[in-house]
């Protein structure tokens, strides 16, 4: 069985109530770059951050598809994505 990367799309919420998009393979390692500083140029500024949204997609091709369109979604609209999540959980 080969060991197949797990790519996720995940959300956070920045201390400012603005919401940041991007993909990894590890979400617990990535959310600690971000609120070490050394994660994205934009959360840097708007630390501390926290994870809101956490979603699996099927490859890196996927991903990265699928953040840009959360990316082009509204505030509203990424807020009613992440309410849906939380409900499910």
């Amino acid at each position: 069985m080969p060991n197949e990367t797990v790519w996720m799309v995940y959300i956070l919420r920045c201390s400012d109530r603005t919401l940041y998009t991007g993909v990894t393979t590890d979400p617990v390692r990535r959310l600690k770059q971000h609120n070490a500083g050394t994660g994205a140029r934009y959360t840097r500024a708007r630390l501390p951050v926290t994870q809101v949204y956490l979603e699996q997609a099927a490859g890196r091709s996927e991903a990265l598809k699928r953040e840009y369109a959360i990316k082009k979604l509204t505030r509203i609209q990424k807020l009613a994505l992440i309410r849906k999540q939380r409900a499910w959980v």
